[in-house]
């Protein structure tokens, strides 16, 4: 591998110490990490000290380093590698990113592993037909971590062992890759220049900086460079990143727009075409494997391939976010192989996506159903195009040659012995030399769109054009499969349709709710009318299979309760609206008294909803234009209600204080006092002075009794839900 290029960076105000709350906006840890011949992989220096548990910490030294070393034939050759992993949190440090969850709920903030999670508690979305899912916002599912490595290998054969190893690691539990990789080619030089003190001062730049803008184009100074990196949006962050539910759907539109200078998800700067381009005829295939949640072992030499597929394959369901348990980098040392290692042969793995360099996995984790290899080696300089297709369960895997619709495929009788001998082996056939393909067993739905594949550029092997011919091929393939899943996606649109109000009707009723989702009636009414017309030629005739196993598999559940939040979220600003607008006098002049005291009803429930929600914001005190509006609009309605019944009302002293509030503000404890007030501070003469005709004291209209009834109840008792 190349070395990574060294930048200078300017050094801090030496007065200037990190904030920590601040670096852990975004930020976790900084750790540097040393290969110990006799201890294994220690971690010599945390920035901040006791931000891992002792376990973390573990796991954390052990995925820092490359499988084995780099060989070289020169003495005191140095190589630098960049990738990075993801492991899943646990013994969780007491001290743990205190700054980046203040918003989160008190009683989870001494939780620790699995039980620490990243948001206030959330109702789950039930949706009938479908068994229980989780991995969404406050659902319980575990917190991963992020880690950014910078390793750099020595080899000198005057060293024992011929070499030695160090590796700098960005600690995070958000997957900024547009940020922490480059952050980490400047952070890992300025390390192995200056020791320990590198961290100190990368934490001060870190410090420095304003919290993360999702969806965003920001500008990062670290010295005298610039980083410029635009963030994903936060409804595309995968579960487990320690995202609350508000941040996950505030910053969501109710459609997402195609802006060519916005990702439209996680891992959106991977080298897409790069990572899979002895494969493009499977990536349909593999869009589909990660739609539905199968388990995907991807090979490659080195962990910069591997983690760079990996990413790439998480970033190709974007706008969709992956509930996949993805491992950019996995290792043997994983606290979670021994499970994986004891699935059996006819067992369902879980869904996850392991990227491994370690051939042993090949035979360790033999059972899973489906395995690609990508990337080339060293000592394979040439490219052997096709795909392995399965027919059976047992190891010798029966394979099928496909022609790869590229112009840099070529045949030779070399070329056809090897692929011959990949059909005996199978994947074990890496073991012997390291090829690209794809073995699954798994029937895809999609068919491969030639036309894009038509359009990638071919400009050969120069390093002068690979990168911009990346770039070009990049933009065609991420373009489609956006639009692929865009459309998949849609057929869902009606039941995360938010709605406004009639012309003319009264925004004081209760909003009505949104389309209830049946997962038997969705497939019923998607199979009498049809996919759509972007689909309808671009899928086989088991299309409708794959809706199915979406619905049943690991994805679909997070993002429909986030769209669905979204959706409740945008109904209530749209109703809201409404009601801030409206003139409520205009509406009581056509109206029954039932009904304008329904509409007093009302009015006084999106009230006290009002001040609940300031009152667990810490915001008893304060008054929002909304809730002004509201009470005004309560005095309002009072005021046009006859004597009798306003009566009835003001003998409920908590609603007799709250319409002096809304009437002149001055305190008066004679209990028609407040009627007075909202009559002099609105315009329009009570419906009657007269003696209801309803008559409340009655017993002739039971409907006006049970109102009265109602209205007597107390319904200003904040603690109440």
């Amino acid at each position: 591998m190349n070395r990574s290029l060294t930048f200078g960076v300017s050094r801090p105000d030496p007065n200037a110490k990190p904030d920590i709350s601040s670096f852990q906006r975004w930020m976790v840890a900084l750790c540097a990490i040393r290969f110990d011949l006799q201890q294994g992989q220690i971690v010599e220096e945390c920035y901040p000290v006791n931000a891992l548990s002792p376990e973390e910490e573990l796991d954390v030294a052990f995925s820092s380093f490359p499988d084995s070393m780099s060989q070289a034939s020169t003495r005191a050759s140095v190589h630098d590698c960049v990738f990075f992993f993801r492991i899943r949190r646990r013994g969780i440090s007491p001290v743990y990113n205190t700054a980046s969850h203040q918003s989160e709920n008190s009683d989870n903030s001494g939780s620790k592993g699995a039980s620490a999670r990243g948001g206030p508690v959330t109702e789950r979305i039930t949706v009938q037909g479908l068994g229980n899912s989780c991995g969404g916002p406050g659902s319980g599912a575990p917190r991963y971590l992020y880690g950014f490595v910078f390793n750099r290998q020595r080899q000198d054969e005057r060293l024992r062992r011929g070499g030695e190893q160090k590796s700098m690691v960005i600690l995070s539990e958000r997957p900024y890759s547009s940020v922490f990789k480059p952050l980490v080619q400047i952070a890992g030089p300025l390390y192995f220049d200056i020791g320990s003190r590198a961290l100190e001062q990368v934490a001060t730049y870190v410090s420095q900086w304003g919290p993360p803008l999702h969806g965003q184009l920001m500008e990062l100074p670290v010295g005298s460079i610039s980083l410029r990196a635009h963030l994903p949006p936060a409804h595309t962050l995968p579960p487990g990143c320690g995202t609350p539910m508000d941040d996950f759907t505030s910053a969501m539109a109710p459609a997402l727009p195609l802006n060519r200078s916005v990702p439209q998800g996680i891992f959106n700067e991977t080298d897409l075409f790069g990572a899979f381009r002895g494969v493009l005829m499977q990536l349909w295939v593999l869009w589909e494997l990660l739609l539905i949640g199968e388990p995907l072992l991807v090979v490659a030499p080195t962990p910069s391939q591997v983690c760079e597929a990996v990413a790439s394959l998480v970033s190709l369901v974007a706008p969709l976010p992956c509930s996949v348990d993805f491992r950019p980098y996995f290792t043997i040392h994983d606290p979670d192989f021994a499970s994986l290692n004891s699935i059996k042969e006819g067992e369902q793995g879980p869904p996850m996506v392991l990227g491994v360099t370690n051939l042993f996995f090949l035979k360790a984790l033999r059972n899973l159903p489906h395995v690609i290899s990508v990337g080339t080696s060293l000592t394979t300089p040439n490219r052997l195009k096709y795909t392995a297709r399965s027919n059976s369960h047992n190891g010798n895997r029966r394979l099928s040659l496909q022609l790869q619709l590229s112009p840099l495929t070529r045949f030779s009788p070399s070329n056809l012995l090897k692929v011959a001998r990949v059909r005996k082996d199978g994947p074990l056939s890496l073991m012997t030399e390291h090829h690209e393909a794809l073995w699954t067993n798994y029937g895809a739905a999609t068919k491969p769109d030639t036309s894009v594949l038509n359009r990638l550029v071919d400009a050969g092997m120069s390093p002068r054009t690979e990168e911009s011919m990346s770039m070009v091929n990049n933009e065609v393939l991420r373009r489609h499969f956006l639009e692929l899943t865009t459309n998949f996606l849609a057929p869902f649109g009606p039941y995360l349709r938010a709605t406004t109000p009639q012309e003319g009707a009264s925004p004081f009723r209760d909003p009505p709710p949104l389309a209830p989702f049946n997962a038997h009636d969705f497939l019923d009414g998607l199979s009498a009318r049809g996919p759509g017309k972007f689909l309808a030629k671009r899928l086989r005739s088991n299309w409708l299979e794959l809706y199915r196993r979406f619905l049943e598999g690991p994805n679909f559940m997070p993002w429909f309760q986030r769209r669905r939040a979204v959706a409740e979220q945008e109904q209530h600003r749209i109703w809201q609206q409404a009601r801030s607008k409206a003139q409520v006098a205009s509406f009581l002049a056509s109206m029954s008294e039932v009904e304008v005291v329904d509409s007093f009803s009302a009015v006084e429930r999106h009230l006290l909803a009002e001040m609940q929600m300031l009152q667990r914001a810490g915001l008893t005190s304060t008054e929002t234009p909304t809730v002004k509006k509201l009470r005004s609009d309560m005095c309002t309605i009072f005021s046009m209600l006859p004597s009798d019944v306003q009566q009835i009302l003001l003998l409920n002293p908590q609603r007799s204080n709250l319409l002096q509030v809304s009437g002149s503000g001055v305190q008066n404890t004679q209990v028609g006092s407040p009627g007075q007030q909202c009559q002099e501070s609105n315009l329009g003469p009570p419906l009657t002075h007269q003696p209801s005709p309803l008559g409340f004291q009655t017993v002739d209209v039971p409907k006006s009794s049970l109102r009265s009834e109602e209205l007597l109840q107390d319904p200003l008792d904040l603690n109440r839900t």
